[in-house]
């Protein structure tokens, strides 16, 4: 018997058809949404209005954009987690945060399952339900995806129009996208066939085709303390103010747009374009400043972290003593990535102009053409003939099996 249902609610089409269908299906019950704000919100939606209309006894809206920034982004920026060499993981890392908090809503108002509007075959039934599991275990979890008779968001639309409910979207309009303040996704539609090129033009909403962009390139200059932005263009700045900015000046100038197939961790592929203008540019100039301040064996190390932790953001495993143990590598890795770093941005390039480091490790005297104290051209000779000395125990071999 369910007293008491937490509904993940977003305001978009899934979660509008979920709020009506909690009320034919679970009788009685309390419907309870929760909208966790993560840059998506804005005044004009109205979302606690229209949720109380569409049927929700309650709503609760959470304001969590700082905490998404500074707890979330910034660990995930350090380690440069990319999933599959592409995707900055958006999506991916907000799921987390958003469980977590609907479970606190759910512990303080008693209620007894949480419900949420993922499908079987996507990805964020596995990131919301991992967050449950490891915060409390004992809720229930209503996933309508997999037990309702609906098959398609076209299904959806009709079940509202057929109940005299406002729809949230046209059917030409009908993309799965999911936005925050990192990225914006864009899924469904023609994107299904992986041979059709996007139109942009119809598609972009943070940012513009790269063709579309200002024929003049933009300087921006990011400073770093310990891996962490503090400063955009010298001035001290916040984070919330700074993917603001970033997003607007990345978006006019058609920065990181990607078209990708992924493989999903259920096992299939699937195809989205997604926006990270904002995102692309902070990776890129974190990734400046470690590669001035990081040794070689270290970056390189730093590497294979990334890729891992990339993997558990898209599965859903932020909450593990995995991920908070790499997350501990990668802090001691930034205790000397500060300092700051200068891009160009043209058209969805990002071209290094600069960067500087109290820390770096870039030493003139050593790298230049000029013989300098630190470096005496002679002791490569014994480098080389030691690095190449199993190369020339092979050879050596070789030639002696060649004569017999």
């Amino acid at each position: 018997m369910n007293n008491k249902i937490v509904l993940a609610y977003s305001g978009g089409l899934d979660t509008t058809v979920i709020i009506p269908w909690l009320k034919e299906n679970y009788a009685g019950c309390e419907i309870i949404a929760c909208c966790v704000d993560l840059g998506q919100c804005r005044e004009d939606d109205k979302i606690e209005e229209r949720a109380i209309k569409i049927g929700a006894d309650k709503i609760f809206v959470i304001d969590a954009r700082e905490e998404f920034m500074t707890d979330y982004i910034y660990p995930m920026v350090k380690a440069h987690a990319v999933y599959e060499g592409k995707y900055l993981l958006g999506t991916s890392v907000a799921r987390p945060l958003i469980a977590k908090k609907f479970v606190d809503i759910a512990l303080a108002e008693g209620a007894d399952s949480i419900c949420h509007g993922a499908t079987g075959k996507g990805n964020d039934q596995i990131r919301f339900e991992l967050t449950i599991k490891a915060f409390a275990p004992w809720l229930k979890i209503i996933a309508p995806w997999r037990i309702w008779d609906i098959k398609s968001r076209d299904e959806e639309i009709e079940y509202l129009q057929k109940r005299g409910l406002t729809v949230p979207m046209t059917k030409e309009q009908s993309y799965s996208r999911d936005e925050n303040m990192w990225h914006l996704s864009h899924e469904g539609l023609e994107l299904e066939d992986p041979n059709s090129e996007p139109n942009y033009k119809k598609l972009l909403q943070l940012s513009v085709a790269p063709e579309a962009a200002p024929d003049k390139p933009e300087y921006v200059e990011i400073d770093f303390d310990k891996g962490i932005p503090v400063k955009f263009n010298g001035k001290p700045i916040s984070p919330l103010a700074l993917m603001n900015a970033l997003n607007e000046t990345g978006g006019k100038n058609g920065i990181g747009i990607i078209d990708i197939v992924e493989n999903r961790v259920v096992g299939m592929k699937s195809r989205g374009v997604y926006e990270t203008p904002g995102g692309t540019i902070l990776y890129a100039a974190h990734r400046e400043l470690e590669h001035l301040c990081l040794d070689r064996k270290t970056i390189a190390y730093k590497d294979i972290i990334g890729q891992k932790m990339a993997e558990l953001i898209y599965g859903g495993e932020w909450f593990t003593p995995l991920r908070e143990a790499l997350s501990a590598f990668v802090d001691k890795t930034q205790e000397t990535v500060t300092g700051s770093v200068r891009l160009k941005l043209y058209k969805g390039n990002i071209i290094p102009a600069g960067r500087k480091s109290p820390y770096s490790l870039y030493s003139e005297n050593l790298a230049s053409f000029t013989t300098g104290d630190l470096y005496d051209h002679s002791d490569a000779k014994g480098f080389i003939t030691l690095l190449g000395l199993p190369l020339t125990v092979r050879a050596l071999m070789n030639k002696e099996r060649e004569k017999k």
